[in-house]
């Protein structure tokens, strides 16, 4: 796919149109339009957002995500409801570095148990960018289907973006379960105004080691401890150790799942199982151990999570960054479409959707473009 050209400074003020029902549909067209846009100070306007899930429109954590990125930038926004599927946002100044806490059970009555994690990758690459150091909080959802869990945003994710030049920081000092939530994630970010560096990982080296903790709230400990002790059997049987730790973790709700990483000479790889009522523990490990595996004989260096969440800070590197993929996902396109949209970068997909695949990202300027600022509305 190609971007767009460089865009004028009347274009820049007006609102980019994204279409929220494009590729995959989900929340993360969502999140990385509202990160680009206060990055860049390009005002944005979605619509049939979430069009391609069961319930469309604005949940909890996405409206958090919303509020979140407008408190970097004092953005207007228009459209910021529950349910709401059209939205207009106006960042009304630079990212501005500083102190921030986001709880997503204020985003609805009753509370809810939507990722933190999630909203942390809305706000962290613009809070990178700015100058200034900041402290964020974020209450929530930490480990869930259908998101990142933090063990996953801790090892993989960050490391990644760590050798791109970010610096921060990710501290757990709470457990947040589906159905309840109330987890809380720290984060320390120590921004700055330069560009990251490129991301290239064309082979992953071989395999340092494999480690990780299988963890249970509100359980008996026998349920970690099998899952423990059921995955270091498979990873033994395939050739491979394992370090993993068993936890019993304090939370407002029962919880249990594993979390495990691929340690290589390059890059790390993350896989997690959660557990369910009537799903047997050694069945979550196997889960998660499978996962790894795939991995592992793919041969590639990232896994197919991964990929999709370093095209937004690889379309504003200093330089082309390069990856191979174990897996190409509809996220990974559709990703890749809205940094087109945004004229920031070309992305080009080598390979066929389901398979290993390359990845290459060309920033398209030397430079993020800022709009002209606004002044917030009377």
């Amino acid at each position: 796919m190609r971007a767009a050209g460089r865009v004028s400074a009347d274009e820049l003020r007006a609102p980019l149109a994204i279409d929220g029902s494009h590729g995959e549909g989900g929340g993360q067209i969502l999140r990385t339009a509202l990160a680009l846009s206060a990055a860049t100070g390009r005002p944005v306007r979605l619509f049939n957002i979430r069009a391609g899930r069961a319930k469309p429109g604005l949940a909890a954590q996405h409206l958090t995500a919303i509020r979140a990125a407008a408190a970097l930038c004092g953005a207007n926004v228009e459209g910021d409801a529950l349910s709401s599927q059209a939205l207009t946002f106006t960042p009304c100044r630079p990212v501005e570095a500083g102190t921030y806490r986001f709880d997503v059970a204020d985003a609805r009555v009753g509370g809810s148990a939507g990722s933190a994690t999630l909203v942390l990758q809305t706000v962290l690459v613009p809070l990178a960018l700015a100058d200034g150091r900041s402290e964020l909080t974020i209450v929530g959802g930490t480990h869930l289907d259908n998101s990142p869990c933090f063990d996953y945003a801790r090892e993989v994710w960050m490391s990644a973006l760590a050798a791109m030049g970010f610096a921060a920081n990710l501290d757990l000092l709470r457990w947040g379960w589906f159905p309840i939530g109330e987890g809380e994630i720290s984060a320390t970010i120590a921004g700055t105004s330069r560009r990251p560096r490129p991301y290239v990982a064309d082979e992953r080296g071989a395999l340092r080691r494999v480690y990780g903790r299988a963890v249970a709230s509100n359980l008996p400990v026998h349920i970690p401890n099998r899952m423990a002790e059921h995955a270091r059997t498979i990873l033994r049987e395939a050739g491979l150790g394992a370090e993993i730790d068993v936890e019993i973790a304090g939370a407002s709700c029962s919880g249990t799942g594993i979390f495990l990483t691929a340690e290589y000479e390059r890059v790390r790889a993350g896989f997690s199982a959660l557990g369910a009522r009537g799903k047997p523990a050694e069945r979550v490990a196997e889960e998660a151990v499978a996962a790894l595996l795939d991995h592992h004989r793919s041969g590639a260096a990232l896994d197919a999570h991964l990929a999709d969440q370093l095209v937004l800070p690889a379309a504003i590197a200093d330089g082309p960054s390069r990856f191979s993929v174990a897996r190409l996902t509809r996220h990974l396109q559709t990703n890749a479409w809205v940094v087109a949209r945004f004229g920031l970068a070309t992305v080009e997909i080598l390979g066929r959707e389901g398979e290993r695949g390359a990845v290459t990202i060309n920033p398209a300027c030397h430079r993020v473009v800022r709009a002209p600022s606004r002044d917030p509305a009377p």
